[in-house]
Formats: C-alpha cells, structure tokens, sequence
C-alpha cells in the first residue's frame, strides 16, 4: 500500500487552516502533516516535516506568498498549490506565483465557510498529480518579457491554419514559452483552452499580450479568426468555432460541462475538426484527466494536423498520453521544438499543398475563400 501524501498547509487564516485539512482528511491517501501561519515559520516547517507538497496562501503578513514560494523553489523545490482569492489582485498574483513555478492553483469560493467543500475534489486531484509530478522547469522565456511593438492583426488576412491548443496543469507557463517565440507576422490563427476558473484567464490572455509579439485576447462571441492572433477561452464557458460567409468566428456558450471542465478541450477540437478539415491543427500539451484526447482523434479523422507533447517536457502528463495511447497523436513533440514545429506546419506553402493533396476534403475547401 502506497504511503499517504504528505501536505503542509500555509495560510494566515485560521479558518482556512482548519477547513483544508478538514477537507484533505476525507482522502486516506492524503496526510496533512502539519499547518503554518505564514511564510517564515512555513519554511521552517517544510525543514521540518519534509512534506511532499505544500499548500500556500499568498496574501500573508510578513513574508508573503510570493516571497515564500521564491524560497520553497529555490531550497526546497517542493510543489507547490496556491489557494488563491477569487479577485483582481488574486488572479494577478496567482499568474505571477504559476509563472515562478507553482505547481497549479485552486481559487477559493467567495463564501469560503460554507462553500469550501465544492472545490475538494479539484484540490484533493491536483495534491495528487503534484506529488507525482516530475518537477519540470520551464526555461525562461527568450529575449525578455515584451516584445517590439506590434501591429494589430489584419482582419482581412486569411489563417493559413486553424490551431487548437488545449492545456490543464502547467499550461500558463509552458504557454508563456512557447507563444513568445512565435513571430508578430505568424500565419496561423490560434485557440486556447486553458483549464483556468472564470476571472483568471482574461488576466492571463493580458499577459501573454505583453510578452507575445503575436496579439493574444480572451475570446469574446464573433471574434474574428485573423492571422496573427490567439484567442483565449474565457473560464467557465465553451469555445466552438463557426465558418460563415462574411469571415470565420469563435463562438462561445453556456453549455453544460463536458468531461468535468468549462471550457472543455474536447468541445474546440471537435468544433475545429468539424468546421475545418484538412486545414484544422491541434495540440495537447501538460494537464491532468483525459480532455482533449477525443477531440485529438477528431481532428485526425478529418484529415488535421495532430499533436501531443512529450511526456519528459510535461509537468503532468495525463492528457497528451491519453490521447497518444489511443494513437490520435500524429506527432510527439518536446516544449523546446513547439513554437517552430507549429510556425512549420502554418507556413503558406505547407498549407496549399496539403489542401492540393488532401483533395481538398471537407469545409477545408473553401478556406480562404469568403
């Protein structure tokens, strides 16, 4: 029988450090071993403990979240899990606490006392995936944080390619590194889900505008797929994709969850492999359960590109393996080889020969051509 994971929670608020072990102890494979009431004496706990992973607070007194997360990866590298407030001020901390290496987050409710328990499942998973994470570093993103000034999309330039991306668990940064190394004049279109609660990922789109030298935006109902720019799912809704005469959109509705998740991976890959054809392109990069793996096998079928990322270069490697074990995965690539393996694939000539030799099947057909 396998040891139980052992878990130190950090969090000034004592109520906080009586509700997540209470929520943790319903778990037998889970073991809270100690608690801590701000970054200092957490520290001297985790020496002490020898946890095998942390849950963090990051608006503390003293040595704050932030400033204790920089030690924990320096010292100890431990994974960590932010438990975030549900804010402005939350999302931007949170994003900049991912971008230093934590390993994934949880956003508390608004009302903490009575509806903590609804997120258990989503923390008690991702303690899990942290503890048998290999601890993969992202390298630093090239040539700085922003990019030279960059023209706005052209509405009226025509995607060589529709480009699907969807990522779970490590996704912020491994999403920093490989979009800022795409150029501002990137033929393709691109469309993100990102597991990401609702009022996190605008912020997140926010950032990867500053550092991307394509244009990056949270997606809004009748955007426009233009050359050039990515769209970011907002969290909590889903994202298909609509071909009409007067240009190609992103839609974005209510529907009900699909494998557990809003936005759900599977939902834009089918929409994309259903709308495009030949001329659809996916990949599925780090992240936790199964999402996206169908969706894989559906742009394959219509005659797409598909990719998985590679399980070394994954912090958690639940989501491209799933996909890859069914043999819905064309190519298996590493973070470091993405960016020019996607700007390959998207590269004009590249497309009009593969239209020319894939008959030009399906919707692909009349790419292009509004």
């Amino acid at each position: 029988m396998k040891r139980p994971v052992r878990v130190l929670v950090v969090d000034d608020s004592a109520l906080m450090r009586k509700l997540i072990p209470q929520i943790l102890v319903s778990d037998d494979s889970i073991q809270v071993v100690g608690t801590a009431m701000d970054g200092s004496f957490g520290l001297k706990k985790i020496e002490e403990l020898k946890p095998q992973v942390v849950t963090l607070d990051l608006e503390m007194p003293g040595m704050g979240g932030i400033e204790t997360l920089k030690q924990i990866m320096r010292h100890h590298r431990v994974p960590v899990i932010v438990v975030s407030s549900h804010s402005t001020e939350g999302a931007t901390i949170t994003l900049k606490a991912l971008s230093l290496g934590a390993f994934d987050f949880v956003a508390k409710p608004q009302d903490v006392s009575a509806r903590m328990p609804e997120i258990s499942k989503e923390l008690i998973a991702k303690i899990k995936a942290a503890a048998e994470s290999k601890g993969v570093r992202v390298a630093p993103i090239a040539g700085g944080l922003r990019p030279a000034e960059k023209a706005p999309p052209n509405a009226k330039k025509i995607p060589t390619r529709i480009v699907a991306i969807g990522v779970s668990t490590g996704g912020p940064h491994a999403l920093e590194y490989v979009l800022s190394q795409l150029p501002g004049d990137f033929p393709g279109t691109i469309l993100i889900v990102q597991h990401m609660p609702d009022g996190f990922t605008d912020m997140f789109a926010r950032r990867l505008d500053e550092i991307c030298a394509i244009q990056v935006k949270e997606a809004q109902s009748g955007d426009l797929l233009v050359a050039g720019r990515a769209l970011v799912c907002p969290g909590s809704r889903h994202m298909r994709v609509k071909r009409l005469p007067l240009g190609d959109v992103a839609i974005l509705s209510d529907d009900a969850r699909v494998n557990g998740h809003r936005p759900s991976v599977d939902v834009l890959f089918k929409s994309v492999a259903g709308e495009f054809g030949a001329q659809s392109m996916a990949l599925l990069m780090t992240g936790m359960g199964e999402d996206g793996a169908e969706g894989l096998g559906a742009v394959k079928k219509a005659g797409g590109m598909t990719i998985a990322q590679s399980e070394d270069s994954c912090v958690v490697y639940g989501m491209p393996k799933a996909a890859i074990e069914r043999g819905y995965a064309v190519r298996v690539v590493n973070l470091d080889a993405m960016a020019n393996t996607i700007q390959a694939q998207c590269m004009p000539e590249r497309g009009r020969a593969e239209n020319l030799g894939s008959g030009a099947r399906g919707k692909s057909a009349g790419m292009g051509q509004h």
